[in-house]
């Protein structure tokens, strides 16, 4: 078995940490080690299905999406009491406490703190998001996302990464990482070994890391190098292929090997993370419900496999049972390397003894007393939100010096607001609307729910009274829509998503593009304001005032309408490239 330094970097135990792990350990049955090494999703908190999870299962810990933080406290507050081992306890706080109660604070992705170009806001952004979710009992947090944004077509990094400089990625992760630590939080560095090069999902296929060696370095090594070296507790490891890498550590790897994801590849997890970059602390699988996971080989293989390629703990599951059932078996039968099964828990249980639980657990203090929920989306913590909101908004361009507009210039306006709703009445498109007329503009919503098909213009008897004043709406001629508009505005709320291809603009259209896509650009004022996905000029370079607000919150559009009015600055900094590596864009 692996030696393993609990009196260093990351667990930094004390004598009487390091016997409480040995101690634990030594009294551990097979099945409780099996146990230990799975973190399932919690979807409810019915007595049955927690007592199941750490009692039958014994797991070594549990991720809940967001609820409310009463819910979620009281369904902590029973995982703790049940389990004879004290929990690690996960959410994805990417971004704010919301991340783990729907009452959080909503600090904004990590693009828009990024684009504060101050780091003292990422530090903000992690205190924000561990204090409140330790107010609930959370100890570990799913952050901070230290991916680099290199391919603008990917699905779902963009926003969710602090952009494509690895320098910049690396301080915002460091205060992040020191907010976390001032609450008691671990935190899980991830997607090793790194997402943002190819365009492709790593839930829907195993993506690819295509980097060399030496560039991989210089990036994403960097990164994770020197936060391992400032104590990062935990890594995650995602479905993604570093062929280079697996190369360069055995010259001897087959193609399949080479194209194996991380998460099971003892090259990068044993080879990169531990020997050559030092990793001590625990490595978790990211989600292994993921197609990147699942398609790699069969999964009573792929579970043990990694264990013994040097995963300590496995993510999520398509059945615990199940997975269970294949880590227990494998053990049995020896597939299973019982020296990596002990380590893998021996790191588990210093990572809690890390963060004081086997203590806390002593004292009935893992989860906090109801009064702890005061802090969550204290006035404290918006008002930091609402400085990140004003900061961080980016105008990209301007070309045809259109701000800052006003109702004397441009009364009329038509605003289409491009986003997976399309029901114009919805809250989002309503909110801009009533932005707009509060400062007097008179506006038109686009109805996005409309669209005319080529047999309406083959047949334009056949249509209804109603389709066809909507077609004659929607296709008015160039001097009709200059007659009624004076300034046309586009808001683009494309969210982010996995198990996506791709993210792109579509135009709402069949033929003649209507009154959509902007082929009006020359002839009626035009501006556009992506409140997500910062890449859209890749798709609309005919608009010549485009702006990046990184989320769609109140306090973004709030702070964008004070912009674009002329009663606040534009200081935001683009962390990535809003024109694509189009030059010409």
């Amino acid at each position: 078995m692996t030696e393993i330094d609990m009196k260093g970097n990351p667990f930094f135990l004390d004598e009487e940490g390091e016997n409480w792990v040995l101690d634990t350990w030594k009294n551990m049955s097979l099945e409780q080690k099996c146990g230990q090494v799975f973190c399932p999703m919690g979807f409810n908190g019915e007595e049955e299905t927690l007592k199941h999870f750490t009692q039958d299962i014994q797991v070594g810990g549990l991720m809940y999406r967001a609820d409310s933080a009463e819910n979620i406290q009281d369904i902590y507050r029973k995982l703790q009491a049940f389990s004879n081992i004290p929990l690690l306890l996960a959410a994805n706080t990417e971004a704010g406490g919301d991340g783990l109660a729907y009452e959080g604070t909503s600090f904004g992705k990590p693009m828009a703190v990024a684009a504060t170009d101050d780091p003292e806001n990422g530090y903000r952004m992690g205190y924000t998001a561990c204090k409140e979710g330790a107010a609930l009992g959370l100890n570990w947090s799913f952050a901070p996302i230290v991916d680099i944004n290199y391919d603008f077509h990917n699905p779902i990094t963009n926003v969710r990464t602090f952009g494509s400089d690895p320098k910049k990625v690396l301080d915002f992760a460091l205060e992040y990482m020191k907010g976390a630590d001032e609450c008691g939080v671990a935190v899980a560095i991830k997607h090793f070994p790194g997402d943002g090069v190819d365009e492709r999902d790593q839930h829907i296929l195993t993506s690819v890391n295509s980097f060399s060696t030496e560039k991989w370095d210089e990036t994403y090594g960097y990164v994770y190098g020197n936060l391992i070296k400032k104590g990062a507790k935990t890594v995650m490891v995602g479905h993604i292929a570093q062929p280079a890498y697996v190369k360069a550590l055995n010259p001897q790897a087959t193609r399949e090997e080479m194209l194996r994801p991380a998460s099971l590849s003892k090259e990068l997890l044993t080879g990169l993370l531990r020997e050559k970059l030092g990793f001590n602390g625990l490595i978790s699988t990211d989600a292994t419900p993921m197609v990147g996971f699942t398609a790699a080989m069969k999964r009573s293989e792929a579970i043990v496999q990694a264990i013994n390629a040097g995963c300590d703990m496995i993510l999520f599951n398509k059945s615990l049972e199940e997975d269970f059932g294949y880590l227990l078996a494998g053990a049995k039968t020896r597939n299973l390397s019982m020296d990596r099964l002990d380590e893998a828990v021996l790191r588990i249980l210093a990572t809690k003894a890390s963060l004081g639980l086997h203590k806390k657990k002593a004292e009935g203090t893992l989860v906090p007393e109801k009064e702890a929920l005061e802090i969550v989306g204290c006035e404290k913590h918006k008002s930091w939100a609402k400085k990140v909101a004003d900061q961080a908004i980016t105008l990209v361009r301007d070309e045809q010096e259109l701000l800052p507009i006003s109702p004397k210039k441009y009364k009329r306006v038509y605003l289409n607001v491009i986003q997976k709703d399309l029901d114009p009445e919805n809250a989002f498109v309503q909110s801009w609307k009533e932005k707009f007329e509060q400062e007097g503009f008179q506006v038109t919503v686009r109805d996005r729910r409309v669209s005319i098909s080529m047999e309406d213009f083959v047949n334009p008897a056949g249509m209804t009274p109603e389709k066809g004043k909507l077609m004659h709406e929607m296709y008015r001629s160039v001097e009709e829509m200059k007659q009624d508009y004076d300034l046309y505005v586009y808001i683009c709320n494309m969210e982010n998503a996995s198990n996506n291809t791709t993210l792109r603009l579509n135009w709402n259209v069949c033929f003649g593009l209507g009154d959509d896509a902007p082929w009006f650009a020359p002839e009626i004022p035009a501006l556009m304001i992506s409140t997500a996905y910062p890449f859209h000029l890749f798709d609309a370079p005919m608009v010549k005032t485009y702006i990046n607000t990184y989320s769609g919150n109140p306090e973004f559009i709030q702070a964008a309408m004070d912009k674009i009015m002329g009663r606040s600055e534009f200081t935001g900094v683009s962390p990535a490239d809003p024109l694509c590596g189009k030059n010409y864009i």
